[in-house]
């Protein structure tokens, strides 16, 4: 649910800058409910403040293309950014002429890009919203190419390695890894490292 705070002051104004500086948020992100205008009284007294309800407007999709098309245009790239929101995931598709800049080796552009994007949406001013960015189907490319290695690699380990570690990976493509295996009778994964370098392990159950 969005933030919603009720300040009082002498203004209306000064009552609405106490609010936007508790919700870290501009007037433009906000929706202003006036509850009381507040008067001066006669000669100082019987004076009443100003009471305001300030409610943090958090729109996803609005807050995502935002940040998106400011990051495109410093690129100096023409991008088309589509968006779509099912309950709390949000997903962006992005198409445009070099496409393979915003992916970059493995994905890893791809996934910084997602992850700022993330911040930029979730401001602790609503619900968290899930951002998942793509671009060209990349992510069930991705997801296919991974399944396809987790399965050879664990064929490797039964047929006499024992154990094999993966090159580092991001908590979505480990999960990938995990959930291919998870099922298999002969090997086992685990994790290793520190983020952003995190491994995953498949080893043998054969001892």
């Amino acid at each position: 649910m969005s933030k919603v705070v009720k300040k009082a002051a002498k203004t209306v104004q000064e009552a609405i800058d106490l609010a936007l500086a508790d919700l870290r948020l501009s007037e433009d992100d906000v929706i202003v409910e006036v509850i009381e205008e507040g008067s001066k009284g006669l000669f100082g007294f019987g004076s009443k403040d100003a009471v305001v309800k300030v409610t943090a407007n958090a729109d996803p999709e609005a807050r995502a293309k935002d940040f998106l098309e400011d990051v495109f245009v410093c690129m100096g790239m023409k991008v088309a950014i589509e968006t779509e929101r099912a309950d709390r995931i949000l997903n962006i598709t992005l198409s445009g002429n070099d496409m393979g800049l915003i992916i970059g080796k493995h994905g890893d552009t791809l996934n910084a890009l997602e992850h700022l994007t993330s911040l930029a949406v979730n401001r602790g001013d609503g619900d968290y919203v899930k951002v998942i960015l793509d671009t060209e189907s990349y992510r069930e490319k991705r997801r296919v190419t991974l399944v396809r290695l987790a399965e050879k690699l664990a064929n490797s380990v039964v047929g006499g390695k024992h154990k094999i570690t993966l090159e580092p990976m991001s908590a979505n493509e480990r999960r990938i890894i995990h959930a291919t295996l998870q099922s298999n009778p002969d090997v086992e994964t685990f994790s290793i490292g520190e983020e952003p370098y995190r491994k995953v392990v498949i080893t043998s159950k054969k001892k």
